[in-house]
């Protein structure tokens, strides 16, 4: 048997034509911080971590980028994010906040007894769902 380091899994990676306008928005939706060097300017390439320094999420410029139609559309959403938040009420406030940062609403099953959700696009169209997961008993 061959002794093996396996990979990590460093950071999802989004295209994009506006990188800081599409990191601002998770910046300030998930609370991450800049990596040193990229808080300021005109960059094609940002990444944002944890405060305490984790990688989470890079964003790379392109040229252009067809627009997900997903769940309705032609276009497959290719890859999307899931977000969770702890109980219904803080789902519903995070849907405010969502919005305020440039989000836009998709589908809404926030009503689901078992996992209450939504579906939003992200200011450059890339599906994310924020909910609350099932309980443990709930899924069994």
């Amino acid at each position: 048997m061959i002794d093996m380091t396996l990979p990590t899994l460093s950071q999802v990676v989004l295209d994009c034509t506006e990188p800081r306008r599409l990191a601002e928005f998770y910046r300030e939706l998930l609370g991450l911080v800049y990596r040193a060097g990229d808080e300021d300017g005109d960059l094609d390439w940002l990444v944002l971590r944890t405060p305490d320094g984790v990688p989470q999420l890079a964003f790379q410029q392109v040229g252009s980028l067809p627009e997900a139609t997903w769940p309705d559309g032609p276009v497959p959403q290719q890859l999307h994010l899931d977000i969770t938040v702890p109980s219904k009420h803080d789902l519903d406030a995070q849907h405010e906040r969502v919005l305020r940062l440039g989000g836009r609403l998709l589908r809404d099953q926030s009503d689901d007894p078992v996992e209450p959700l939504r579906v939003y696009a992200d200011p450059a169209g890339h599906p994310f769902c924020l909910f609350v997961p099932p309980s443990p008993a709930a899924t069994r």
